[in-house]
């Protein structure tokens, strides 16, 4: 079973940037499609960004320009580069393994997540 662990939030002045990483352990990771998701107060979990074994990458429309998602195999890690953040932005975002080309939806058990908090 693939563990994730999840950091890099904070809190974070509208227009602001921030890094989250996303750290896998289990051999399967470079083999599976990777997705960041986010969930804020009172709202159902949404997927933000994911990205295939192979580095193709997909985007919510709301963060199309704004976030990239990037994977780096050898550490087991997945990121998730965060431009030009928004109130909207702020919410727990987790890391999970992705059915793709099914859905991107997640497939394996949540980590802790991490909480990004947008305020002047």
């Amino acid at each position: 079973q693939v563990q994730l662990v999840e950091s890099g939030g904070g809190l974070v002045q509208p227009g602001g940037s921030l890094r989250l990483s996303c750290a896998a352990s289990g051999s399967i990771f470079s083999r599976n499609a990777m997705a960041w998701y986010r969930q804020a107060p009172g709202k159902q979990r949404e997927l933000v960004a994911g990205i295939t074994s192979a580095g193709s990458t997909n985007y919510a429309d709301s963060v199309k320009g704004r976030f990239t998602i990037s994977r780096d195999n050898a550490k087991r890690t997945v990121y998730q580069q965060m431009n030009s953040l928004k109130r909207g932005d702020t919410a727990d975002y987790s890391c999970n393994l992705a059915s793709h080309p099914a859905g991107w939806e997640p497939l394996g058990s949540w980590g802790q997540g991490t909480q990004v908090t947008v305020s002047p």
